[in-house]
């Protein structure tokens, strides 16, 4: 965790929100992450994780508190103007759950080149910038392919594809193993690593506290009230076994051996 004086690059002050004709899902929430940061966002289905990554990734905005990013506070209106939400959806990106929901475009490259097409790059810059991102994610061979017709990892790497060729500062990522092979989710792990390695700073929420030890430095643990309870360097967290109950993130089968070898996570989806 930060504790310099050196600008956040989000910083949230008694945040709140609450979906149309529903209870709030974020209370009084406040929280600053920093450029190169690891964070994990951890709480049980509900509680918030989703709606605040979606916040951080311009998608909403919060109905009460403030909402400061890259220095500046956001507002609605500010999200709303195609100039400026360009210009923080380049710096900010966001990978949904849900693969399908991101995949719109008829073939992989149409995709992988639609948000370069909408910033009116050169034809050389995006054709070397998919060339680039194609050949990091070992996808060339699916260029031709129609998104929807891919398996589940083939798309997640065609998401990550599309969001990774805008270079953006911050990759902000929902539940990214969910639906995912072991040997898919490994290679999800190490490309993570090596780009928050190469300077990119990652927001992560997830389930598998397995990974989460792995992705992140920082956790943020949310109660089932929607607000945050713990924020902490991640092996701390994961040592609070009745936090972990408490919040009901696990039961009471959770353990960590001391040797550090192997854990056993009950976890409540």
């Amino acid at each position: 965790m930060k504790t310099s004086d050196e600008q956040a690059l989000f910083e949230l002050k008694h945040i709140s929100f609450a979906y149309p004709f529903e209870q709030p899902v974020l209370k009084d929430v406040s929280l600053s992450i920093h450029a190169g940061e690891m964070v994990a966002i951890l709480g049980v289905n509900g509680c918030g994780k989703s709606t605040l990554l979606k916040m951080l990734a311009g998608i909403l905005c919060p109905q009460e508190g403030e909402f400061k990013a890259f220095g500046r506070v956001m507002t609605e209106k500010m999200l709303l103007d195609d100039k400026l939400s360009k210009q923080y959806h380049q710096r900010v990106g966001f990978i949904f759950q849900d693969s399908d929901v991101q995949l719109f475009c008829s073939t992989v490259q149409e995709e992988i080149a639609f948000g370069l097409l909408q910033l009116g790059m050169p034809d050389s810059e995006i054709k070397e910038r998919m060339h680039d991102v194609m050949a990091l994610l070992s996808i060339e061979h699916l260029k031709d392919k129609t998104p929807f017709k891919l398996s589940g990892g083939e798309k997640k790497k065609v998401a990550i594809a599309a969001i990774l060729v805008m270079n953006p500062d911050i990759l902000i990522l929902d539940e990214p193993t969910n639906g995912l092979d072991p040997r898919t989710q490994r290679w999800l792990v190490g490309l993570l690593l090596s780009l928050n390695k190469a300077g990119k700073t990652l927001i992560t929420s997830t389930h598998n506290l397995e990974l989460v030890q792995e992705i992140s430095q920082r956790a943020i643990l949310f109660d089932e009230h929607h607000s945050i309870v713990a924020d902490l360097p991640t092996a701390n967290l994961l040592t609070d076994t009745k936090l972990l109950i408490d919040v009901n993130l696990v039961d009471e089968y959770y353990h960590r051996h001391e040797s550090g070898e192997h854990s056993h996570y009950h976890i409540h989806n």
